[in-house]
């Protein structure tokens, strides 16, 4: 079987040709013999195709032996943080996250949420995938469905200090991805925690369509209902979120967006304050600014090739408390050296009400 879905780190493609129910069984399947024992946990986005490639996946799994924890619609990040928190063998996420309306795929994470190991764990299942060659079911394994979000949502707000938020308003894309409930979710506990912050969310309902476009801000076209929101509600920060919220964009109080290598100094700087003398970890392509704050916040700096397995190995490494991707990636030690699109705008939030600067100021 010819698999041009299979990409550098996961799998996307266009559903009915690239990415069929067949393959996404198979993936499941070799899933299942490659990854040391235990469950699997599996999530999806709000595509129309991710319910029924999901059955599929579960399936494999199933046929494979594994128990499948699903935790049903959310993002890449629930997936991250649920197979840590339920000491799983590796997780699933069915998501084609900013791509076309015809697209989808699957990312994958192993045991203690780290990236698959690209000769030993990934080819291997790709060639299981084009051979088809699985060995008789032994068992099969059950299917649960799990709920992790309200111990996600702890974990995020653990990030900063709910009653030292200034009372800020923050408009909050979610472009009608699949980020609502996990934001809803995160804001019902910053409440309870006593936060002030004044949270506005845009096109919060989950709709598999995108009527108001593919959530990909980093399309100037898509900036617009963000921008306007900002003005309108006269907010102090503005977040667009992409279809699987491992990414957020961030604009400031005039709606102005902010370049990526300027994001990435404004958290190595929010983390240095907290752990002077830490590394950083940051993709090699715009790097004075970041490279500046670092030395500012007495950092040490280090460069790692794009792609996140790239960043999360290096992080690994120097024992990074922070990485960040132009791209708008950005991977927090403390969050399992993953990628989260939820913790940036939080810690920006922190940083602008301890310094009472406008981002704009701080940008």
């Amino acid at each position: 079987m010819h698999l041009p879905c299979f990409k550098a780190y996961d799998v996307r493609g266009r559903v009915g040709t690239d990415l069929i129910p067949e393959i996404c069984t198979r993936i499941g399947r070799a899933f299942a013999q490659v990854m040391p024992q235990g469950p699997v946990v599996l999530g999806r986005d709000n595509r129309d195709s991710s319910p029924t490639l999901s059955d599929a996946v579960a399936g494999g799994l199933r046929m494979g032996g594994r128990e499948v924890l699903d935790i049903s619609q959310g993002g890449t990040e629930e997936v991250y943080f649920a197979t840590s928190h339920l000491n799983a063998a590796g997780g699933i996420e069915i998501t084609a996250s900013h791509n076309p309306l015809s697209d989808n795929g699957l990312k994958f994470v192993g045991p203690g949420s780290r990236p698959l190991e690209h000769e030993g764990e990934y080819l291997k299942i790709k060639h299981l995938v084009e051979t088809a060659v699985f060995p008789a079911p032994a068992r099969v394994g059950r299917h649960r469905h799990v709920s992790t979000r309200a111990a996600y949502a702890d974990k995020i707000v653990a990030f900063v200090d709910p009653m030292l938020l200034a009372p800020l308003t923050v408009v909050l894309n979610v472009g009608n991805g699949a980020a609502g409930a996990a934001l809803g979710a995160i804001s019902d506990r910053l409440a309870q925690a006593g936060s002030a912050l004044r949270l506005i969310p845009i096109h919060d309902d989950a709709q598999a369509g995108f009527p108001n476009g593919v959530p990909n801000p980093l399309l100037p076209q898509n900036r617009a209902p963000t921008i306007e929101a900002v003005l309108h509600h006269k907010a102090d920060l503005g977040v667009a979120f992409d279809g699987d919220f491992d990414r957020c964009f961030l604009f400031d109080e005039t709606g102005a967006f902010i370049d990526g290598e300027h994001v990435v100094a404004l958290l190595a700087r929010a983390l240095l304050a907290r752990e002077p003398g830490a590394a950083i970890v940051h993709d090699p392509r715009v790097v004075f600014s970041i490279r500046q704050a670092i030395a500012q916040g007495g950092g040490r700096a280090f460069a790692a090739p794009t792609g996140h397995a790239n960043l999360k190995r290096a992080m690994r490494e120097h024992q990074a408390v922070y990485g960040g991707e132009m791209s708008a990636h950005h991977y927090f030690r403390d969050f399992m050296f993953c990628d989260s699109g939820m913790i940036p705008w939080l810690m920006v939030a922190a940083l602008m009400s301890r310094t009472g600067q406008p981002l704009s100021a701080l940008t």
